[in-house]
């Protein structure tokens, strides 16, 4: 599978681009400056790209983008794109002294990145770290949904390949509501307990 991973030059995109080279994936990592991709793409295998020429001939593109300009990115993005799936990886998380909450909107950033892009939207790997993916696939399970059957197909057989559990069907892109507020969960008990926690379904076949 060819992936273009948007905004690879991150902490998170480059640590997915890795596992994925490493699962035999031909992976393109984009940044809004070639020259850095290039050089953040080539010690793993990968090759590198301005975003608009990473999604171009991908089967699966991968937004890995800060929270705060996924939809904006995914918008400029739109006519590069066309009509490839896009998996939507960012959670927008709100911080306080209190703790970390989920964003307050009825609906979730794929479900508005949905409304910007022509081509299916899904939304996964929200239970999963930078720092856990850099040193190798993420203990425990990675839950993906969405609307479009084949493109949810790609984004479960990328999603195997970075974690130690399965990758599993969550259900719609409603889902991602919850998803994506799990990440707030997680960081809070990461902070809490010190630890690298993730998620593991049980009672499934």
């Amino acid at each position: 599978m060819k992936v273009g991973v948007v905004g690879g030059t991150g902490d998170f995109g480059l640590a997915l681009a890795r596992l994925l080279v490493a699962g035999g994936d031909d992976v393109v990592v984009g940044s809004r400056d070639a020259e850095r991709a290039r050089v953040a793409a080539e010690p793993i295998g990968a090759a590198g790209a301005t975003n608009d020429d990473a999604v171009a001939g991908a089967d699966l593109v991968v937004l890995a983008v800060k929270a705060d300009s996924a939809l904006e990115t995914g918008a400029a993005l739109a006519a590069a794109i066309g009509g490839t799936p896009t998996l939507s990886v960012a959670s927008e998380l709100v911080f306080s002294k209190s703790g970390v909450r989920p964003r307050q909107s009825e609906r979730s950033l794929a479900e508005e990145l949905a409304n910007r892009l022509d081509g299916p939207v899904v939304a996964g790997l929200h239970s999963l770290a930078a720092s856990t993916l850099a040193a190798g696939p993420a203990d425990g399970d990675a839950l993906v949904c969405g609307d479009d059957e084949d493109a949810k197909r790609l984004a479960l057989e990328l999603a195997a390949k970075v974690v130690t559990g399965r990758a599993l069907d969550a259900g719609p892109l409603a889902s991602a509501r919850a998803l994506e507020g799990m990440t707030a969960v997680i960081v809070n008990l990461n902070r809490r307990y010190k630890g690298h926690a993730g998620l593991r379904v049980t009672g499934l076949p």
